[in-house]
């Protein structure tokens, strides 16, 4: 105790179990595996950014034509 530490462990501390929120576990299309249905909510900026990186890659692609 002398530089401010307990001495007494008590181990019978009940701790509450974080319980993760429910995810959805169903798919956005029914027959395919990919994406789960909870794509859209953990990725919100992805059609945005699919939408950038083929504009990106199509004014590269061009280019090379020229």
């Amino acid at each position: 105790m002398s530089k401010g530490f307990a001495t007494d462990i008590s181990g019978t501390k009940k701790r509450k179990k974080v319980s993760s929120p429910v995810e959805d576990q169903g798919r956005l299309i029914s027959w395919s595996p990919w994406p789960p249905a909870n794509f859209k909510t953990r990725y919100p900026a992805f059609p945005f950014v699919l939408t950038l990186l083929i504009i990106v890659v199509g004014q590269w692609y061009i280019s090379l034509l020229r």
